[in-house]
């Protein structure tokens, strides 16, 4: 075994985590590929003390790949709501359905046939192979670029295609022929809670011997960060229609751009194109502005208005158009909402709201 791995994995046996919910073996005495393939998933922009909680709710509802592929969007995205960047649980359910239909309702162990799946790129692919069945695959998530860069000193962003080049080369270097489920676990661990993007904690590190960031104390450079780029702004103005019976409307967003396929509120351009919209949904008397927020995605900066109509009432026509709904409080955990709105209208059922 090289010597990277080896003192990975020493340091691993001692401080990491080995009881994460993914990582417990099934009636096989292995670990479970649909559980290691979801958490993956989850893991995606999303650190582990959020992800366990929505990761056991999740296999509580949907157990196994075939149930997944059988779901309903709606419970898909609910579960996943608060999770953000949707198009996650939407590939999840694609290739789950792709997998019933290919490979007998498992998840293939053919590398290429893992990775062309929809949301399984090649270090997802390599991921699931090495913690499900020990095979032999590098990975290189955010956390393994971190640890990388640092300890060979490589300059440049990650995401720069011949800085990723050079990231792989060393990721398949140091990957161990044994225990590499471990090992696999090992890397994410080291970067996750000692080579962490602030203040890492090189004293507790096991590679710092070798590291040349600690050497020629370039930790706080490297990995160099993406190029920065302003965040345009955009200004959105969102319907809060309740009826007397304490009923929200709301509408199913389109298949493009943001929060797509998720129940949200309605939206307008301004207040005046607001109550436009108001007025052909139901029958309103007055509104009262909210206090405006700002959600922060990776390409805009969403800046937020809602107006809140009380007491309308609901005009002929809604129950004929599938994209439209009104909703008491009680079905809102069980479709997908966006997290902000889901919040806002959380927030509406507060007592002091």
């Amino acid at each position: 075994m090289n010597p990277f791995a080896a003192a990975l994995l020493a340091w691993f046996d001692r401080h990491g985590r080995h009881d994460l919910p993914w990582q417990r073996a099934q009636d096989h005495g292995q670990r479970d590929a649909y559980r290691v393939w979801l958490s993956e998933i989850m893991l995606q922009q999303t650190q582990v003390v959020t992800v366990v909680g929505y990761f056991e709710r999740f296999v509580a509802a949907l157990p196994s790949l075939p149930a997944l592929a059988d779901a309903s969007e709606d419970q898909v995205l609910a579960l996943w709501s608060g999770l953000g960047y949707y198009r996650r649980a939407r590939f999840l359910q694609r290739a789950a359905r792709l997998c019933v239909e290919r490979h007998d309702g498992e998840l293939p162990r053919d590398f290429d046939a893992l990775a062309a799946l929809p949301g399984i790129g090649r270090s997802t692919a390599g991921a699931i192979l090495a913690q499900a069945h020990g095979l032999r695959f590098p990975i290189l998530d955010g956390n393994v670029k971190r640890v990388l860069a640092r300890y060979h000193g490589i300059h440049g962003y990650p995401g720069e295609s011949a800085v990723e080049k050079q990231l792989w080369r060393h990721a398949e270097a140091h990957t161990p022929t044994t225990r590499t489920a471990d090992y696999t676990q090992a890397i994410m661990d080291l970067g996750a809670t000692v080579c962490t993007r602030a203040r890492p904690r090189c004293d507790a590190c096991p590679l710092a011997p070798g590291c040349t960031a600690r050497r020629d104390d370039l930790t706080a450079v490297l990995p160099s960060p993406r190029p920065a780029k302003a965040l345009p702004e955009r200004e959105t103005v969102m319907l809060v229609l309740r009826d007397a019976r304490g009923r929200v409307l709301l509408e199913r967003r389109g298949p493009q751009g943001v929060w797509s396929g998720l129940w949200s509120l309605p939206e307008a351009a301004d207040h005046d194109a607001a109550w436009r919209s108001a007025r052909r949904h139901a029958d309103i008397d007055d509104a009262r502005s909210l206090a405006p927020f700002t959600h922060v995605f990776s390409h805009y900066r969403l800046r937020i208005a809602p107006l809140l109509f009380e007491g309308a009432t609901a005009r002929r026509g809604i129950a004929d158009n599938p994209g439209l709904r009104w909703c008491v409080a009680g079905e809102l955990a069980r479709l997908g909402l966006p997290a902000p709105v889901r919040k806002l209208l959380q927030q509406l059922e507060e007592p002091t709201a």
